[in-house]
């Protein structure tokens, strides 16, 4: 790992941003499924509640209103990962001080000084989700049109056999990649940044913005392996989430304490 310091006459006003590389992002993810390792039989009811909510928003859009509206909720979901994520970021926290880290500990950030920023980033995060279900909804309407498909087989046959399907899911797939990529640099940091330390959501949504404009090419590639290890976990029913989730939070903070010098 490479440290590279700010040279800004702000730097003792601000955290400082190391620069890491693909071996900081693997270690990161083998601490965080050491982390998964340690506290699975404790946690497994918790990270349970992610994948029964996808399958309760699969129960949901699965009718014939409101289908075209189940990609863009699941997809979504994302974005509301790292508030979810939060209770992780304690427990790795804790571990990492060599405190007690039991399930007990899951929800301390809400009760804690980290309370008031967590929830300031959280409704920003419930903002941008809000905004993804516009713009997906409006991407829709303009492309298969506003008339609801008649079922399953008629919505799939309109997504992949018509000009205006193809041009939705091209669309909709490069709204929703800016859409992540805002997610990525305003909580790759943040979240587990007001977890640690008392400091407020804006210092820590700036902190998260510099941490990846001074790593583009490792958050690109964090941003990957995200998204492929939520795709799996997806796969089978969205139980796969019951690992992969936890995983990824205790990972994330590791990355954190690599990315910001504490």
């Amino acid at each position: 790992m490479t440290i590279a310091r700010s040279t800004s006459p702000m730097t003792a006003l601000r955290p400082v941003i190391r620069r890491v590389d693909q071996g900081d992002l693997s270690w990161a993810l083998a601490e965080g499924w050491k982390d998964f390792k340690e506290k699975r039989g404790e946690l497994i009811v918790l990270a349970l509640i992610y994948p029964i909510v996808g399958l309760l928003v699969a129960a949901i859009t699965f009718n014939d209103r409101l289908l075209p509206m189940f990609f863009p909720l699941v997809a979504g979901m994302s974005i509301l990962g790292p508030a979810v994520a939060s209770g992780f970021y304690e427990l790795a926290r804790r571990r990492e001080s060599g405190l007690e880290s039991s399930w007990r500990h899951f929800l301390d950030p809400l009760r804690g000084r980290s309370r008031t920023p967590l929830a300031f980033l959280t409704a920003g995060l419930a903002a941008l989700f809000l905004g993804w279900l516009i713009v997906a909804s409006l991407v829709y309407a303009a492309t298969i049109g506003v008339d609801r498909p008649a079922g399953i087989s008629e919505f799939l046959s309109q997504l992949f056999t018509s000009p205006e399907g193809w041009t939705m899911i091209a669309v909709g797939n490069g709204a929703g990649f800016a859409f992540a990529v805002a997610t990525l640099t305003l909580t790759l940091v943040s979240f587990p940044m007001v977890v640690d330390k008392p400091v407020d959501a804006a210092t820590a949504i700036m902190t998260s913005i510099r941490a990846v404009t001074e790593n583009p090419k490792a958050a690109a590639s964090w941003g990957l392996r995200v998204a492929g290890l939520l795709f799996l976990g997806c796969l089978p029913m969205f139980v796969g989430l019951a690992v992969v989730l936890p995983v990824l939070g205790y990972a994330t903070w590791h990355l954190y304490t690599r990315l910001v010098e504490r």
